[in-house]
């Protein structure tokens, strides 16, 4: 990992409760279980795309 490799830190902020198996399976995959638990990652464009599709439970930060 390179020193320029932007990171963001993904906390879940709403329930995965009533969503659809893929967006439950997206949020796990992100490594998030729990309300307010947080997962840092690089921010490529998988990430990205997941944490796209995830918006309306998540809130992201980016990291130094």
């Amino acid at each position: 990992m390179a020193k320029e490799d932007k990171k963001v830190k993904v906390t879940l902020i709403r329930s995965t409760i009533g969503q659809k198996p893929e967006k439950r399976a997206t949020v796990r995959s992100l490594g998030l279980r729990k309300i307010n638990s947080s997962a840092e990652h690089v921010a490529n464009p998988a990430i990205m795309g997941m944490i796209a599709s995830v918006q309306h439970l998540v809130k992201v930060e980016e990291m130094n």
